[in-house]
């Protein structure tokens, strides 16, 4: 698809889902059995075009559409909408909560339960405040962990320095991937994007 085609596409509001080829961003994506390592919100700006809001390294911030998705490891793609489409307020509402976290800084555990951001929690956070409903599933890095019995947990230790916090609450990208409240957009066959093959 094009970078036109997608501009035409798109809707405000609606979640971009990306695979990010680095080596932090391939352990988010194999503990969580998800091409899906990445995800961001798409608003049309008059004098930017099509901007994207994300929580990346080192702080949330707004992402021309273009450089968002050239990011993407062999252009993976998928696009997302709230089922039914947002309301004119909500898309307002959206982009509000989106400003008031810009420049937040991310949060390199992970912990949803923190003032910082990060990509899924961006998501999560936005989407509940401007619409009222939960994209994606609060859940442990025990429960998140389980059902991927082959990730290796050598890495997440060093990741957390020894421990890992398998209480801790956070959100993935993958579990916004298949969330029932949306609807894909892109690619036309969704089968093709759930899982790592």
């Amino acid at each position: 698809m094009s970078h036109r085609q997608l501009e035409c596409l798109l809707k405000p509001g609606d979640i971009l889902f990306t695979s990010i080829p680095n080596f932090l961003y391939r352990r988010v994506a194999q503990a969580t059995g998800s091409l899906a390592s990445h995800v961001g919100i798409a608003f049309h700006d008059l004098d930017a075009g099509w901007l994207v809001a994300e929580s990346a390294v080192p702080m949330v911030k707004y992402t021309p559409l273009a450089d968002f998705v050239s990011r993407s490891d062999k252009g993976w793609l998928v696009v997302r909408r709230l089922r039914g489409g947002l309301s004119p307020d909500q898309v307002n509402a959206l982009r509000k909560a989106c400003d008031a976290r810009m420049g937040k800084l991310y949060h390199l555990g992970f912990r949803y339960l923190s003032s910082r951001q990060f990509c899924s929690k961006l998501v999560y956070d936005a989407y509940l405040v401007a619409a009222g409903v939960e994209i994606g599933t609060l859940e442990s890095f025990q429960a998140l962990l389980k059902r991927q019995p082959e990730t290796s947990l050598g890495f997440w230790r060093l990741w957390f320095l020894g421990r890992i916090p398998w209480t801790r609450l956070t959100i993935t990208p993958a579990s916004q991937l298949t969330s029932d409240k949306l609807e894909t957009i892109w690619p036309p066959c969704p089968q093709q994007f759930q899982h790592i093959g």
